[in-house]
């Protein structure tokens, strides 16, 4: 028999972070998140998220050991947004057993019941740079940072367990062959020109610090109708700014202004998958050093992030934005991209992404179920 058991304590939060650090473990395909980060991300007092959310957590445990794990969140100001009562299922893994699978999502839905939700959808985090979607497509491909990894049997458990799809992110691995490359940096010249555009550059890491709350203002801006996404606050910004923006390489980060405004920004970073593997959760001893290896020495880029203020969308500050990247990419003898989880509906950026030498091989999917 195993049991059910609410995290309360440093100690349960410690064995809840570990638990997939016990289940992937040896999976080539697996990147093991920093412990301290996912320690941090559980307590009120290192998460400003808190402030407008609801959580709990809890690990399944048989003979002193965990077998799986689940989190239930109420994100209030999403729910305000959207007008509805919604509760989220986040960081739930488990191994391939049904009783154990029911039992965790039957604790986490009734304490969404008891806080007056009348749905569920997920797996979902605090926000939209947390941890989103389960994986469906795409098992055999390593993923990036942006991205997140189950096995093949979660789909099944979610939906016999009555989830149904709400949403799919689509992600691809683009190669930048030169016909679509050229046309995509005379387009980009062309748009400068036009609205006049600028396009700032970067040398280090200080130099984009000065602009990181304006970067979170663009981002709240740009993705505020966007689904299962709540606005960044101060506290958010500075938490994020401190934990993504020390890993940038700032060659492959660009903002565009317009009239001294900026307007969009697109943040690229070196491939970090392989170098995560091998810090297996810590920073140190030697964690940052693979971490800064994979910055310097960059074979693949990763699409993190990219922002345009609505009032730009339809001027191709985005298209100034990729053209600016895989320049800068090709100067570094990169040619390959991997790009973030864009929603299956955004045709005008997937029918760009296809203008290029392209693979669609994974899928993520957002689960929702009535309670």
């Amino acid at each position: 028999m195993f049991e059910i058991k609410e995290v309360k304590s440093d100690k349960d939060r410690h064995q809840f972070v570990k638990t997939p650090f016990v289940l992937y473990k040896g999976d080539p395909f697996w990147i093991p998140p920093i412990k301290k980060d996912e320690f941090n991300q559980l307590k009120p007092e290192t998460n400003p998220s808190y402030e407008f959310c609801d959580a709990k957590f809890w690990i399944a445990c048989k003979d002193r050991k965990c077998i799986g794990r689940i989190g239930a969140i109420v994100n209030h100001n999403y729910n305000e947004k959207i007008g509805k009562k919604m509760g989220r299922i986040a960081r739930v893994e488990f191994i391939d057993d049904d009783e154990v699978s029911a039992e965790l999502f039957k604790t986490a839905e009734n304490w969404l019941k008891e806080k007056g939700m009348e749905a569920v959808h997920g797996p979902l985090g605090f926000n939209n740079l947390d941890i989103q979607g389960l994986l469906i497509e795409g098992f055999d491909y390593l993923p990036s940072i942006a991205s997140t990894y189950y096995k093949p049997f979660y789909k099944e458990h979610f939906e016999k367990l009555g989830y149904t799809k709400e949403n799919d992110w689509v992600e691809f691995r683009l190669t930048l062959i030169e016909k679509a490359r050229k046309k995509a940096s005379r387009g980009g010249e062309l748009i400068k020109k036009r609205y006049g555009f600028e396009v700032l550059r970067f040398n280090n890491n200080r130099e984009i610090h000065k602009y990181t709350n304006t970067v979170f203002k663009i981002l709240n801006e740009a993705f505020q109708d966007l689904p299962y996404v709540s606005h960044f606050n101060d506290k958010m910004i500075e938490v994020y700014s401190k934990k993504y923006f020390k890993v940038l390489n700032p060659k492959f980060v660009r903002i565009v202004k317009k009239d001294e405004q900026l307007i969009a920004f697109i943040i690229g970073i070196p491939s970090l998958s392989r170098a995560m593997q091998k810090a297996n959760g810590k920073l140190f001893p030697l964690g940052f050093y693979h971490i800064l290896k994979a910055l310097r020495k960059p074979k693949l880029i990763d699409l993190i992030l990219t922002g345009v203020l609505p009032e730009y969308h339809n001027a191709g500050a985005a298209v100034v934005l990729f053209a600016e990247l895989q320049d800068e990419m090709m100067k570094q003898g990169i040619d390959q991209m991997e790009t973030t989880g864009i929603f299956e509906t955004n045709h005008n950026v997937i029918s760009n992404w296809k203008n290029y030498g392209h693979i669609q091989h994974k899928r993520r999917r957002c689960y929702v179920k009535q309670l």
